[in-house]
């Protein structure tokens, strides 16, 4: 046996105790002859005395002892002297005299201290992620991504769902991203893909009868990445039958507030904020509003519309649109920092950026002069600007102004402290248009995919005028980020037939990429609807991570390759010979 309790384990009440811990040496001492380890392992910390009162032989032997050794130790729990008890741990009070050492395995100088106060560069880190994972913040993480995983299941199945597996090697569908192809040694030429969710299978789940379907899959995009992207990642799969907008949103609060109350011990109040998508556009400028701060956003158009200034009236005139934003009580920011601010609303994608600081029913700004008194003093009550405040505008097309100003409103409150970085936000935004127009390929293509149910009174616009149609959509968004996204699903074949023909499918294309859910339909398909939380971003914002790297166990980098291991690498002419294929220099 290698131990009888752990490193986090022992207390007063252990004391006269002979036990067994092994671990590794997270730190040596020497005090006056004695020699202190801290022994480590996943559960805590325990303090091992050797005294060569007691052994000069066991003495000399934990004088080779090193960072990271792996030892196992023998002895008696005993109480710490006087004044010297760590009241931080929970082993604090008591200490292991020992009375035998083996040295298990020697090891190297780690590249990195064992500790949570060192800045390690992230390549580091993820070179060395078996010693990275010996951090305590690195190896907290990964536990609170098991409780989350273990709190869903019993939620889950507490609710009537059970959990099955659906294929990773699959067939390549439209999703929106680039798939992950995988050739076919059996059948040379084919390829299967790497699912970029299970959601034809979900869907066929509904129509098997399953009614309450869950799964922690592993999805994979080859897209572009950034902090909260990975090409493999995981998300929590749900899908219910007989099922409306309401059932979902409902049941995905319960959960998560399960989650959250009994994963990181924080309480949410329930039900969540809903926000409609053109309301969501309109006052935040983006579909990912983060709502633990004000500012919001104002359309300016027909406010200022007919002034002197002929920049704006240009814009207005050629269908576009101004729209601002409010900084209270900094009207007093240097000419420094507003060319700064112009400077990224122009990175951002903006032309420029104007700025009126309020005064007593007067603005200070170099473009004043073109705007009369009526115009100013409307233009201030709708911005609800008070002296000292200063209003920030954009004006080009509605897409521009609203990324550059949502984007521009975040980085305002980061500068100047505006967010409660201990709030949890959440706000559902529904009612998401269906299809979106592809300027580059000029044809209508899904908001979010296409087997989301539109409004049953907009159907008779899929054909006719797909803008005014609404998709049974619904996006969870936690303090400005997308944390979840799902929608009530198309259960019968004419309209799913009608929505890929809307979309540019061929009837050859339907039938080779679909044919199989089109002819499930055909045997009865009850209505059904589902969500699919993103298990890494929910995580990553849970434990405070600036990146969902950090709560994966083994991540890619943002060029998708793993520092451990040098995937992904080059293979042999003897693999790529019995696949059929061959590489072009």
């Amino acid at each position: 046996m290698f131990r009888t309790h752990t490193c986090g384990e022992l207390t007063a009440k252990h004391l006269g105790k002979k036990v067994t811990l092994a671990g590794w040496v997270h730190r040596r001492r020497d005090h006056g002859g004695l020699i202190f380890i801290d022994l480590r392992d996943r559960y805590g910390l325990t303090q091992i005395v050797f005294n060569p009162a007691k052994s000069k032989e066991l003495h000399d032997a934990a004088e080779s002892l090193r960072g990271e050794y792996v030892i196992m130790v023998k002895g008696e729990v005993s109480s710490r002297p006087k004044g010297t008890e760590n009241p931080k741990l929970k082993t604090g009070e008591v200490e292991i005299a020992a009375s035998e050492l083996t040295i298990l395995n020697t090891a190297q100088t780690p590249p990195f201290e064992i500790d949570d106060e060192g800045q390690i560069s992230e390549e580091m880190r993820f070179t060395y992620r078996f010693v990275d994972l010996r951090r305590k913040s690195s190896r907290d993480k990964l536990i609170i991504r098991h409780k989350v995983c273990h709190i869903t299941r019993n939620f889950l199945e507490s609710e009537g769902f059970i959990e099955v597996e659906t294929p990773i090697l699959t067939k390549s569908t439209p999703e929106g991203a680039r798939d992950y192809l995988v050739p076919s040694r059996l059948n040379h030429g084919k390829f299967f893909a790497l699912p970029q969710s299970p959601q034809l299978f979900k869907q066929i789940l509904m129509v098997a009868g399953m009614d309450r379907y869950f799964q922690i899959a592993k999805c994979f995009r080859d897209e572009d990445l950034r902090a909260d992207r990975q090409p493999e990642f995981t998300q929590l799969d749900i899908e219910m039958s007989f099922v409306d907008v309401d059932d979902v949103l409902g049941l995905t609060e319960r959960l998560i507030k399960a989650i959250f109350k009994e994963g990181i011990g924080v309480e949410l109040k329930t039900p969540f904020p809903r926000i409609k998508h053109n309301e969501a556009i309109e006052r935040f400028g983006t579909d990912k509003p983060d709502t633990r701060f004000g500012m919001e956003l104002a359309d300016l158009t027909d406010t200022l519309k007919g002034s002197q200034f002929q920049t704006f009236e240009k814009v207005i005139a050629g269908g576009g649109i101004i729209k601002a934003l409010n900084l209270k009580g900094k009207a007093d920011i240097s000419r420094s920092e507003i060319d700064g601010l112009t400077e990224l609303a122009i990175k951002l994608g903006a032309k420029g950026l104007a700025y009126f600081k309020a005064g007593d029913g007067a603005v200070d700004c170099p473009i004043a002069k073109f705007f009369d008194e009526g115009r100013v003093m409307a233009m201030l009550k709708k911005m609800d600007a008070s002296k000292g405040d200063i209003i920030l505008a954009v004006a080009d097309k509605k897409g521009t102004v609203n990324d550059v100003l949502a984007h521009l409103r975040v980085a305002l409150a980061e500068k100047y402290s505006l967010i409660d970085k201990k709030r949890f936000d959440f706000v559902w935004v529904v009612e998401f248009p269906w299809f979106k127009y592809n300027d580059e390929e000029k044809r209508w293509e899904a908001e979010h995919h296409p087997f989301t149910a539109p409004y049953e009174e907009d159907i008779k616009f899929i054909e006719t005028d797909p803008e005014k149609v609404r998709a049974k959509a619904y996006d969870m968004v936690l303090n400005g980020t997308e944390i979840s996204s799902g929608s009530i699903r198309i259960h019968d074949r004419e309209t799913q037939s009608k929505i890929f023909k809307a979309i540019g499918l061929s009837d050859e294309e339907i039938k080779s990429r679909f044919g199989f859910l089109l002819e499930a339909f055909s045997y009865g398909a009850p209505p059904h609807g589902g969500i699919a939380p993103g298990l890494d971003r929910l995580i990553a914002m849970m434990t405070g991570s600036e990146s969902i790297r950090d709560v994966i166990a083994f991540p890619k980098t943002q060029k998708a390759v793993c520092f451990m291991t040098g995937a992904p690498s080059d293979v042999s002419e003897k693999q790529l010979k019995e696949l059929g294929l061959t590489l072009k220099k």
